[in-house]
């Protein structure tokens, strides 16, 4: 069985996004994770590539749920 890696928690931060409907939320945290390192590619809504949009349903629709 594979192990579970553990992951200090010292240094994560939980932010919270809030806007209107096509305000750009999660375009903002595609560019957020790219440029923190976190993701090696920015992802885009329109294209079904967002890293935010992992839910077939988000990715059919175009919308983050």
């Amino acid at each position: 069985m594979e192990e579970k890696r553990q992951i200090s928690l010292r240094n994560t931060r939980n932010i919270g996004l809030m806007a209107h409907i096509d305000a750009g939320k999660t375009t903002t945290t595609e560019r957020i994770l790219y440029y923190t390192g976190r993701v090696h590619r920015m992802g885009e809504v329109d294209t079904g590539t967002a890293t935010m949009d992992w839910m077939q349903q988000e990715q059919e629709r175009g919308i983050t749920i």
